[in-house]
């Protein structure tokens, strides 16, 4: 079985990779990962928010003494003693190149221009293969339109385009008026692939302490139909590659996302709940079913259940909406 496919202009090995998140600050992992079968290593993300400490940093330690005598600079810190935030990130970066033969995407998440550019340019230069872009801007300004929104991402996309060669993905959330026009629009701004969907971490209450915490909630296969859904529609009629992410969790799941048009997945809940090793046998039951339903290839298999492909295209929109709940019995629902 031919697992290979093209993501983002990369030759990988199959379509299954681990998505950002902090399996991969620990290169023994990432070794373990890329074992399992892993093609491609997406690095946990550089926050925004970094950045601006890192600069806020620097200033204040360069400042300090500013106006102290000569005899007091031997009080100056050296900065080797510090893991600031992006720094460290560069450093990991290299790494986790020496370390592995495939592919390393880094990421960076941001809610403005920031300092994105300028480390784009930097992460480029320390052999990122290429770059996730994962904006993470809540809209709560009343007073802000969704226009003005959607060319903040726009501009962000076109800025680190500029900026450097490498290949562009953005990482989308799905809180959109309309998904496919930013999709095109992202695309037209020099994006090389869409990862549907980014999963936003949503806070909760501590009711003895009356405090808003976070919370975090692993994702299940429910969350991988709205990816689903969005990739067939989109599928050869915006030109980039896309990603699934969200509740991928088994061969079959992967196996839809390529059926609807992905060019690759990325999981990481089944990762934590069955270690690194779960990606090989991901792999090993997706060459089991593509035996048995006799597919020789991905790419044979890839856009073949998307919506230009299938025999009823509104399946995917309103109308198997409405077929749903006419047709919807209670008493056939199991728990």
């Amino acid at each position: 079985m031919d697992l290979r496919t093209k993501y983002l202009g990369l030759e990988l090995k199959n379509p299954v990779m681990p998505s950002a998140s902090p399996l991969s600050k620990d290169l023994g992992k990432i070794k373990k990962l890329e074992d399992a079968g892993a093609s491609a290593i997406v690095m946990w993300s550089l926050f925004e928010e970094e950045i601006e400490s890192e600069q806020l940093e620097l200033h204040f330690r360069t400042s300090i003494h500013s106006e102290s005598y000569a005899e007091a600079l031997n009080y100056f810190p050296e900065f080797s003693e510090y893991k600031i935030g992006p720094d460290y990130y560069l450093e990991q970066l290299r790494k986790i190149k020496e370390t592995v033969n495939i592919p390393v995407i880094a990421s960076l998440n941001g809610k403005s221009m920031g300092g994105w550019i300028e480390y784009a340019k930097q992460i480029q230069e320390a052999g990122a293969d290429a770059l996730e872009l994962n904006i993470y801007f809540l809209a709560t300004d009343p007073n802000k339109s969704g226009a003005e929104i959607d060319k903040l991402y726009i501009d962000i996309v076109k800025e680190v385009r500029k900026a450097v060669q490498i290949p562009i993905a953005v990482k989308l959330s799905p809180y959109f008026s309309s998904t496919a026009w930013i999709a095109n629009e992202l695309s037209k701004a020099g994006a090389n692939g869409l990862v549907l969907f980014n999963r936003f971490y949503q806070p909760d209450i501590d009711l003895e302490n009356l405090e808003v915490v976070p919370n975090i909630i692993l994702s299940t296969p429910f969350a991988n139909r709205l990816p689903l859904r969005w990739i067939a529609i989109l599928y050869g009629r915006v030109n980039v590659d896309f990603a699934a992410s969200s509740g991928i969790a088994s061969a079959e799941d992967v196996i839809k996302m390529i059926m609807v048009g992905a060019s690759a997945t990325q999981m990481f809940s089944v990762l934590i709940k069955h270690g690194e090793n779960y990606i090989s046998k991901i792999l090993d039951d997706m060459k089991k079913w593509m035996e048995e339903h006799e597919y020789e290839s991905i790419e044979q298999m890839k856009g073949s259940m998307s919506h230009k492909a299938v025999e009823n295209p509104a399946a995917f929109e309103r109308a198997n909406y409405m077929k749903i709940l006419q047709t919807f019995d209670p008493s056939k629902i199991r728990f």
